[in-house]
């Protein structure tokens, strides 16, 4: 069952770099690409015009109910949708490694150099690269510059008084995250430079890792029989390529700081909006081979020459001193900060810059309260600590490579796997960080237990580790704007659990003392046009708020369907809370989620409604796959009802409780036999158990339940739902027909197949690829025993992804075969840490 197209595909992404030179400490493992590359498939956003006819018949009431609602929002309030049907982000196939730690927000750097893509507002994006933040070398021999060039492929119609047009064919890009890696050969110049970029992210930290920085060291290679004087040049404008950039008031500073024997320089970038203003901060490492010079201020407009000859007649700035006077209106203003050294004849020498960024304080978009960044408990709030956050990475940043090394070798040196999942594995995490990711601390006067205290059923009003490692929160996609949306988090969470888990079970807590609260407030829900309260009591809410308005005070910004309809969200709390416990043994944690577990499995008893221990769905499904009509007990919901019930069963015991044991156990046995009688086959679960027509179509992910069972150490003897050989017929059913019987079994699971061999178009959602749901289904196949079954559907995606439809670190929902995509940088695909979690445990069996 192997494939050659891995090998083919990369050297596609390589096949226009004609140098021989390979860089400077670039590793193997990666995802490697040439600056002169082209993806030949260009890929349009699924929008409305997309919808079917049928589905536009079958959902007229919604459209119409949408268009009113985004008018209002869009035109009279002056908002963004939290999903905008009409203004989906077109696809910018440039993206590479975002810089900066978790939750301080960040910069994103295409994989061509260019800064590109920015969310310093919290859970806000604006696509705009900047043209004028940029890095120059000069090189100069005997006295004399011989070489300068601005490090960019573009040519664009400013900045005209700079030397442009850099030849991508002598350079690629390599990119490993944290880190990345661009390796720029010089023609004619025998010189080549390896810029090594490094976020710092690092898996059981919840100090450094919080960090709103990066550090960009450069590997300079002379290979020339004479020595040159090397200078290398980063400029950046005071802001983000916003409106904001212009409204005045913005102004620069050099600073220098020395201490415990370290020293940098620099420039501070003070950008003064009235909301959530911040500094950005250039600095440079001090040695004594090695000078440090800037130029404070200039204007990133017209030819800019004087800036270029400044650098051209001695390789250095002229480093004035004092700040530059505040903007006017309308005017922007950048910086600009060279380091040069002395590189001797076949030999290499190093330069190291620090771009950091302070915004300590922040407002959501109801600017109702203020919010402090994890960051400040170790710098401070006053907004004045970019020399200090520099200082700190620029002399800790190789003990932040050190860690990440020791993390990542064991799997880069594990012969076994492919060289495709190691870059999916690493490369996929970037979403914890970019996405729209706010790490806070807790307030003093905050209390998360929704009200109901810990004797009542409740929480504790903070919990320690809430309190100890803040709250997190991340977006369901940067183009689907709700935060910690909870069905799309149950796959995305192994990452959080497997690497830093404070942060998963913070998640948790924040979510239990949400189901014991309710909002009674009524709002009309889009998919029925009823008008029904945004929270009912002992639900899991489907996200925990809108950047736009005020997050963890007002959940559920979703507002197409009445989440307290949901079957599986609360099922997927269930799970979590085992899955959780099963990985960290935090037994407080499982004391604390026992009632919540319970309150929310009694609200789910409703929906068995012939008594027979299984739920039913009428309409909609569940919020996972809420374009897809089901009827009766269904593989997907029923088949977490069963998982579900199988981890109470386990809790009780682990709380001493053989009553709740007994009970959980009696339905749990009814409700499997149920679960068999009305939708196995023979050969596979069936989608639902409705007998209509479509009803025997193959659901890619029937066995959801099943693989978080395996993931808890469950599925087996006493805590078994599924019987093993129908769950293995079952998947084998799946890699038949939704994976090689789909696209040529080179693009994945999809999500729906009938038995004959054609995808499911009854829905949207039915003939999408959901990679994050392959993912997870590669998961269940490794658990199972079907380790390169699982690992040839999880190629597809990435391949598809990366290498194919140029999707780099914006890996979206959904594809489908031909044509259309839908929702780029979305959280579900950070579920390929299930599939590491399903490699060690089958090691330890």
């Amino acid at each position: 069952m192997t494939t050659d197209w891995g090998e083919k595909s990369t050297a596609d992404l390589m096949s226009r770099y004609v140098s021989k030179e390979m860089g400077y400490g670039v590793p193997k493992e990666g995802w490697r690409i040439c600056l002169a590359h082209e993806f030949k498939e260009k890929r349009k956003p699924f929008q409305a015009k997309d919808v079917s006819l049928s589905n536009v018949l079958e959902h007229v009431g919604l459209g119409i109910r949408y268009l009113k609602w985004w008018y209002k929002k869009t035109q009279v309030e002056k908002k963004a949708p939290f999903i905008d049907m009409f203004g989906a982000q077109p696809l910018r196939q440039i993206y590479g490694a975002p810089l900066g730690g978790i939750g301080g927000g960040t910069i994103t750097r295409g994989w061509r150099g260019e800064f590109c893509r920015w969310q310093l507002n919290p859970g806000m994006y604006h696509y705009k690269t900047v043209t004028a933040n940029q890095f120059t070398v000069c090189l100069r021999r005997g006295g004399q510059t011989v070489y300068q060039q601005v490090l960019s492929v573009e040519r664009p119609p400013t900045l005209q008084g700079w030397n442009w047009g850099y030849c991508g064919e002598y350079a690629f890009y390599h990119a490993l995250y944290p880190r990345a890696w661009t390796v720029y050969h010089l023609p004619g110049q025998n010189v080549t430079l390896t810029c090594r970029q490094i976020s710092p992210v690092i898996p059981h930290d919840y100090q450094d890792s919080s960090l709103p920085v990066a550090v960009f060291v450069w590997d300079i290679e002379n290979k020339n029989d004479y020595a040159l004087d090397v200078s290398i040049m980063f400029t950046m404008v005071n802001g983000s390529g916003h409106k904001d950039d212009k409204c005045g008031g913005h102004w620069n500073e050099p600073f220098h700081l020395e201490k415990e024997g370290e020293a940098v320089s620099g420039v501070l970038l003070h950008h003064c909006p009235t909301v959530n203003p911040y500094t950005l901060c250039i600095a440079a490492r001090e040695q004594p081979d090695r000078e440090v010079s800037h130029q404070t201020a200039f204007s990133p407009k017209g030819t800019c020459s004087s800036l270029w000859s400044d650098l051209i007649t001695d390789g250095r700035l002229d480093s004035p001193t004092g700040s530059s006077p505040p903007t006017s209106k309308g005017e922007k203003v950048a910086a600009a900060l060279a380091v040069s050294c002395s590189v001797p004849a076949q030999s290499r020498n190093t330069q190291e810059f620090c771009l950091a960024w302070d915004m300590p304080k922040i407002t959501f978009g109801s600017r109702e309260r203020e919010h402090l960044r994890r960051y400040t408990r170790y710098f401070g709030t006053k907004g004045d600590v970019s020399p200090s956050l520099s200082h700190y990475t620029l002399s800790h940043y190789s003990q932040w490579e050190k860690r990440i090394d020791e993390w990542q070798r064991p799997i880069l040196q594990d012969s076994s796997l492919p060289s495709w999942y190691k870059s999916a594995l690493f490369n996929e995490l970037y979403f914890v960080v970019d996405g729209g990711t706010v790490w806070t601390e807790l307030p003093e006067d905050a209390d998360v237990s929704g009200g109901v205290r810990s004797e009542d059923g409740g929480l504790p009003a903070q919990p320690a580790v809430v309190k100890e490692y803040g709250r997190f929160a991340y977006l369901e996609g940067q183009e689907y704007r709700m935060y910690n949306t909870y069905d799309v988090h149950f796959y995305a969470s192994f990452a959080l659990i497997m690497l830093w888990p404070k942060l998963a079970l913070s998640v948790q807590y924040d979510i239990a003392g949400s189901v014991v609260n309710q909002e009674p407030t009524e709002r009309l829900h889009l998919m029925s046009g009823r008008y029904s309260p945004v929270k009912a009591k002992n639900v899991v809410p489907h996200d925990v708020g809108d950047p736009d308005d005020e997050p963890w005070q007002r959940v559920n910004a979703y507002l197409i369907h009445d989440t307290a309809d949901w079957k599986d969200l609360n099922l997927k709390f269930v799970l979590q809370v085992y899955r959780d416990y099963h990985l960290t043994q935090d037994s407080q944690y499982l004391r604390d989620m026992w009632p919540i577990c319970q309150a929310v499995m009694e609200s789910e008893l409703k929906f068995d409604l012939d008594g027979d221990g299984l739920i039913e769905n009428s309409g909609y499904a569940d919020q996972t796959y809420d374009g897809w009509t089901v009827t009766g007990p269904s593989a997907y919901c029923g088949g977490l009802w069963l998982a579900s019930l199988c981890a109470m069963c386990m809790m009780a015991r682990l709380v001493d409780n053989e009553e709740k044991y007994r009970w959980y156990r009696d339905i749990l046995d009814r409700g499997s036999a149920a679960f068999d009688k009305l939708l196995w086959n023979g050969k596979y679960y069936n989608y639902d158990s409705s007998g209509r027509d479509l009803s025997n179509s193959v659901m890619s992910d029937q066995c959801a339940g099943h693989w978080f069972l395996r993931a808890s150490g469950l599925g087996e003897g006493d805590y078994q739902a599924f019987p093993k050989e129908k769950i293995q017929s079952a998947l084998k059913s799946v890699f038949d027909l939704n994976v090689m019987s789909f696209a040529g079994g080179q693009m994945g699971a999809v999500n729906g197949m009938r038995p004959e061999g054609v995808p499911d178009r009854s829905s949207v959602q039915s003939d999408e690829v959901w990679i994050g749901v392959v993912y997870g289904l590669a998961a269940t196949m490794i658990h199972e025993g079907m380790r390169e079954e699982g690992m040839r559907t999880a190629e597809g995606c990435y391949r598809t992804v990366w290498e194919r439809l140029g999707m780099a670190f914006q890996t979206p929902e959904a594809y489908c075969e031909k044509g259309i995509y839908r929702s780029l940088a979305y959280m579900r695909p950070l579920s390929v840490w299930a599939m590491q979690l399903a490699l060690d445990t089958s090691k330890k069996d």
